[in-house]
Protein backbone atom coordinates (compact mmCIF):
# COMPACT_ATOMS: atom_id res chain seq x y z
CA UNK A 1 0.00 0.00 0.00
CA UNK A 2 1.44 3.53 -1.03
CA UNK A 3 1.48 6.52 1.09
CA UNK A 4 -1.89 7.71 -0.97
CA UNK A 5 -3.41 4.40 -0.55
CA UNK A 6 -2.72 4.21 3.51
CA UNK A 7 -3.73 7.71 3.91
CA UNK A 8 -7.35 7.16 2.27
CA UNK A 9 -7.48 3.80 3.63
CA UNK A 10 -7.07 5.68 7.66
CA UNK A 11 -9.40 8.14 6.56
CA UNK A 12 -12.20 5.88 5.27
CA UNK A 13 -11.98 3.46 8.67
CA UNK A 14 -11.46 6.60 11.01
CA UNK A 15 -15.18 7.46 9.13
CA UNK A 16 -16.27 4.09 9.59
CA UNK A 17 -15.99 3.79 12.67
CA UNK A 18 -17.12 7.45 13.58
CA UNK A 19 -13.84 8.82 14.88
CA UNK A 20 -14.03 11.67 12.67
CA UNK A 21 -17.61 13.21 12.84
CA UNK A 22 -19.55 16.12 11.47
CA UNK A 23 -21.82 18.76 12.97
CA UNK A 24 -22.79 21.79 11.00
CA UNK A 25 -25.30 22.70 13.56
CA UNK A 26 -23.63 22.41 17.09
CA UNK A 27 -20.18 23.05 16.56
CA UNK A 28 -17.35 21.19 18.73
CA UNK A 29 -15.23 23.02 20.76
CA UNK A 30 -11.81 22.10 21.20
CA UNK A 31 -8.86 21.81 23.63
CA UNK A 32 -7.99 25.31 22.66
CA UNK A 33 -11.13 26.95 22.15
CA UNK A 34 -11.58 26.95 18.39
CA UNK A 35 -15.00 26.03 17.18
CA UNK A 36 -15.27 23.51 14.62
CA UNK A 37 -17.92 21.00 12.82
CA UNK A 38 -15.42 18.29 12.39
CA UNK A 39 -14.31 16.14 15.25
CA UNK A 40 -11.38 13.76 15.22
CA UNK A 41 -11.15 11.30 18.30
CA UNK A 42 -8.52 8.55 17.41
CA UNK A 43 -8.71 7.13 20.41
CA UNK A 44 -11.19 5.03 19.24
CA UNK A 45 -9.48 3.19 16.81
CA UNK A 46 -8.01 1.25 19.51
CA UNK A 47 -11.26 -0.53 20.28
CA UNK A 48 -11.26 -1.84 16.76
CA UNK A 49 -8.02 -4.30 16.01
CA UNK A 50 -7.93 -3.84 12.63
CA UNK A 51 -7.68 -0.11 12.60
CA UNK A 52 -5.67 0.05 15.52
CA UNK A 53 -3.37 -2.65 13.33
CA UNK A 54 -3.65 -0.53 10.26
CA UNK A 55 -2.24 2.45 12.61
CA UNK A 56 0.64 0.88 14.19
CA UNK A 57 1.49 -0.57 10.83
CA UNK A 58 1.81 2.52 9.19
CA UNK A 59 3.59 4.52 11.85
CA UNK A 60 5.94 1.60 11.50
CA UNK A 61 6.55 1.82 7.84
CA UNK A 62 6.73 5.59 8.33
CA UNK A 63 9.99 5.33 10.85
CA UNK A 64 11.62 3.08 9.32
CA UNK A 65 11.66 5.25 5.96
CA UNK A 66 11.91 8.51 7.74
CA UNK A 67 13.60 7.57 10.63
CA UNK A 68 15.67 5.26 10.33
CA UNK A 69 18.20 5.99 13.10
CA UNK A 70 15.33 5.94 15.70
CA UNK A 71 16.63 4.45 18.91
CA UNK A 72 13.61 5.69 20.91
CA UNK A 73 9.96 6.42 20.49
CA UNK A 74 8.42 8.63 22.73
CA UNK A 75 4.21 8.94 22.78
CA UNK A 76 2.02 12.28 23.57
CA UNK A 77 -0.17 11.74 26.76
CA UNK A 78 -2.45 10.73 26.61
CA UNK A 79 -4.00 10.32 23.34
CA UNK A 80 -0.58 8.45 21.87
CA UNK A 81 0.48 6.66 24.97
CA UNK A 82 -1.44 3.29 23.19
CA UNK A 83 0.12 3.77 19.61
CA UNK A 84 3.52 4.84 20.62
CA UNK A 85 3.67 1.66 22.77
CA UNK A 86 2.54 -0.52 20.30
CA UNK A 87 4.78 1.41 17.64
CA UNK A 88 7.74 0.76 20.17
CA UNK A 89 7.04 -2.99 21.14
CA UNK A 90 6.59 -3.97 17.22
CA UNK A 91 10.62 -2.02 16.05
CA UNK A 92 11.59 -3.52 19.35
CA UNK A 93 12.67 -0.25 20.87
CA UNK A 94 12.40 1.59 24.43
CA UNK A 95 9.43 3.70 24.97
CA UNK A 96 8.97 6.56 26.65
CA UNK A 97 5.93 9.23 27.11
CA UNK A 98 5.61 12.41 27.40
CA UNK A 99 2.87 14.21 30.22
CA UNK A 100 1.26 17.74 29.57
CA UNK A 101 2.58 19.07 32.76
CA UNK A 102 4.69 17.24 35.10
CA UNK A 103 2.73 15.58 38.29
CA UNK A 104 2.39 17.66 41.44
CA UNK A 105 3.35 14.60 43.62
CA UNK A 106 5.62 11.87 43.70
CA UNK A 107 9.07 11.88 41.65
CA UNK A 108 6.97 15.05 39.81
CA UNK A 109 8.10 13.23 36.20
CA UNK A 110 7.27 15.41 32.75
CA UNK A 111 8.86 12.53 30.77
CA UNK A 112 8.15 9.05 32.18
CA UNK A 113 10.43 6.28 30.96
CA UNK A 114 14.39 6.19 30.40
CA UNK A 115 15.77 8.20 27.81
CA UNK A 116 19.27 9.51 27.43
CA UNK A 117 21.08 12.07 26.15
CA UNK A 118 21.98 12.05 22.45
CA UNK A 119 19.15 9.38 22.13
CA UNK A 120 17.77 9.49 18.24
CA UNK A 121 13.72 9.94 19.13
CA UNK A 122 10.85 9.75 17.12
CA UNK A 123 7.67 11.38 18.91
CA UNK A 124 4.06 10.11 18.20
CA UNK A 125 1.18 11.84 17.98
CA UNK A 126 -2.40 11.48 17.93
CA UNK A 127 -3.06 14.41 16.28
CA UNK A 128 -2.18 17.80 14.80
CA UNK A 129 -3.89 20.94 14.61
CA UNK A 130 -2.34 24.46 15.34
CA UNK A 131 0.79 22.55 16.31
CA UNK A 132 1.11 24.07 19.92
CA UNK A 133 0.54 21.35 22.31
CA UNK A 134 2.28 19.07 19.88
CA UNK A 135 5.63 21.03 19.54
CA UNK A 136 6.06 21.25 23.46
CA UNK A 137 6.46 17.66 23.84
CA UNK A 138 9.65 18.39 21.09
CA UNK A 139 10.85 21.03 23.55
CA UNK A 140 10.57 18.91 26.61
CA UNK A 141 12.50 15.89 24.79
CA UNK A 142 15.32 18.55 24.00
CA UNK A 143 14.91 19.96 27.40
CA UNK A 144 16.13 16.45 28.44
CA UNK A 145 18.94 16.30 25.91
CA UNK A 146 17.20 13.70 23.54
CA UNK A 147 18.26 13.75 19.65
CA UNK A 148 14.86 14.55 18.67
CA UNK A 149 14.77 13.31 14.48
CA UNK A 150 11.01 14.23 14.23
CA UNK A 151 7.11 13.73 14.62
CA UNK A 152 4.74 11.27 13.66
CA UNK A 153 0.80 11.97 13.63
CA UNK A 154 -1.78 9.59 12.84
CA UNK A 155 -4.00 12.58 11.32
CA UNK A 156 -2.99 16.70 10.65
CA UNK A 157 -5.94 19.32 9.88
CA UNK A 158 -3.04 20.69 7.39
CA UNK A 159 -3.87 24.47 9.21
CA UNK A 160 -0.59 26.71 7.58
CA UNK A 161 0.01 27.85 11.53
CA UNK A 162 1.12 24.22 12.24
CA UNK A 163 3.40 23.92 9.05
CA UNK A 164 5.25 27.15 10.30
CA UNK A 165 5.65 26.06 13.53
CA UNK A 166 7.21 23.00 12.94
CA UNK A 167 9.37 24.69 10.65
CA UNK A 168 10.26 27.57 12.94
CA UNK A 169 11.22 24.32 15.41
CA UNK A 170 12.90 22.70 13.22
CA UNK A 171 10.81 19.30 13.48
CA UNK A 172 10.54 17.08 10.58
CA UNK A 173 6.78 16.22 10.87
CA UNK A 174 5.40 13.34 8.71
CA UNK A 175 1.47 12.07 9.00
CA UNK A 176 -0.65 8.97 7.84
CA UNK A 177 -3.35 10.98 7.13
CA UNK A 178 -4.40 14.92 6.08
CA UNK A 179 -7.75 17.06 6.60
CA UNK A 180 -7.46 17.26 2.64
CA UNK A 181 -7.38 13.32 2.09
CA UNK A 182 -10.79 13.25 4.58
CA UNK A 183 -12.54 15.63 2.43
CA UNK A 184 -11.91 13.35 -0.63
CA UNK A 185 -13.31 10.50 0.94
CA UNK A 186 -15.71 11.92 2.99
CA UNK A 187 -17.53 13.52 -0.41
CA UNK A 188 -16.94 10.56 -2.02
CA UNK A 189 -18.45 8.15 0.49
CA UNK A 190 -21.49 10.55 0.94
CA UNK A 191 -20.46 11.22 4.86
CA UNK A 192 -20.48 14.98 3.56
CA UNK A 193 -22.38 16.83 1.10
CA UNK A 194 -20.95 18.96 -1.65
CA UNK A 195 -22.80 22.01 0.62
CA UNK A 196 -20.63 20.48 3.60
CA UNK A 197 -17.60 20.49 2.00
CA UNK A 198 -17.64 23.73 0.84
CA UNK A 199 -18.16 24.79 4.52
CA UNK A 200 -16.03 23.07 5.86
CA UNK A 201 -13.08 24.39 3.41
CA UNK A 202 -14.91 27.86 4.34
CA UNK A 203 -13.89 26.42 8.24
CA UNK A 204 -10.38 25.70 7.69
CA UNK A 205 -9.26 28.78 5.83
CA UNK A 206 -10.03 30.76 9.01
CA UNK A 207 -10.85 28.50 11.31
CA UNK A 208 -10.26 30.98 13.91
CA UNK A 209 -13.16 33.50 12.29
CA UNK A 210 -15.81 30.66 11.85
CA UNK A 211 -19.49 30.93 13.23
Amino acid sequence: MNKLELSRSISRNLLHIKAIKFNFKELYTWASGLKSPVYCDNRLSLSDSSVRSLIRDGFVEMILTEFPGAEVIAGVATGAIAQGALVADHLNLPFVYVREKAKDHGLMRLIEGIIQAGQKTVIVEDLVSTGGSSLKVAHELRKAEANVLGMTAIFTYEFPEAKNRFKENHCDLHTLSSFSTLMEVALEEGYITKEEAEQLEKWHQNPHAYM
